[in-house]
């Protein structure tokens, strides 16, 4: 390729105008391929969005009467002293149940213990202090699993404790299911996987879904809103990288905080944070 002269500072054989539109036509491209098994671009098309959150929840848990009365997306969900986690969605209906729901291409991040794990999560953090234990909600923990994690070839696993002597239910208010993605069978959970794993919207059963599925895909609107996501997906990427490595120099323990902040673009408070946390 010639270098050629244009406005925008050359960079190599391609100027930062040049650059920019080619990041911008990677990424259109990328978003024709998106599937809301996707987890980045459900929770984008669901944020807002308690319509397309309802109309999942009334189909995965089979409560045609379920109603979503708010739903929120990337929520974090903090733990001072050990692990921390981020829910893709977090919805609470009209009994007041708080439901996570969480899309997963990987099996391995579909594991039973990070069900449990999120969970005792949200159960920590449902109860005011000294509020009574009787007064926590029902949760439900759901994953959206790509393949079927499972493997018995049904389209819901639903996990409740029980008397294993009676296996009576222990009633408790905890609740994990695992959605099986895979499935294609002639009912609503068949057709909703369905469209999961759609990337054309002309192609779902679902109005609702689709329609959010092309704003984003097809609007002038929803493309921008996307492109600027995958934009700030990268940085974020970028970032979680740079963290990594003042890690292994603060554990090298010869170069000082200031070196550290210049060398990876942190400033030196997020590096000193970094050297207090891995020193707790």
């Amino acid at each position: 390729m010639e270098i050629r002269k244009q406005k925008g500072k050359q960079v190599g054989r391609l100027t930062v105008t040049e650059q920019i539109d080619q990041k911008h036509q990677e990424d259109l491209q990328r978003l024709r391929g998106f599937r809301l098994l996707d987890d980045d671009f459900l929770t984008k098309c669901f944020e807002g969005d308690t319509a397309s959150i309802e109309l999942v929840l009334q189909i995965v848990l089979e409560k045609p009467d379920l109603k979503v009365l708010d739903a929120r997306t990337q929520v974090f969900v903090e733990n001072l002293l050990n692990r921390s986690v981020r829910l893709d969605i977090l919805a609470t209906d009209s009994t007041g149940a708080k439901l996570n729901v969480e899309v997963q291409r990987s099996d391995k991040g579909a594991g039973r213990k990070r069900a449990r794990y999120n969970s005792s999560m949200m159960d920590a953090n449902l109860l005011k202090k000294g509020e009574d234990f009787d007064k926590l909600p029902e949760t439900w923990v759901i994953f959206i699993t790509e393949n079927d994690v499972m493997e018995k070839g049904l389209p819901l696993y639903p996990i409740e404790r029980c008397f294993l002597g009676t296996g009576e239910r222990f009633e408790d208010g905890s609740h994990i299911l695992y959605v099986n993605g895979a499935y294609r069978g002639d009912t609503p959970i068949g057709k909703l996987m369905h469209d999961f794993s759609c990337t054309d919207a002309a192609d779902m059963y679902y109005g609702t879904l689709a329609d959010r599925v092309r704003f984003f895909k097809e609007s002038k609107e929803g493309i921008e809103i996307m492109c600027r996501a995958m934009e700030d997906m990268r940085n974020q990427t970028l970032k979680e990288g740079m963290i990594n490595v003042a890690k292994k120099m603060l554990e090298d323990g010869t170069i000082t905080l200031e070196k550290i902040a210049e060398f990876v673009g942190l400033s030196v408070d997020e590096v000193r944070k970094l050297k207090t946390d891995q020193n707790m």
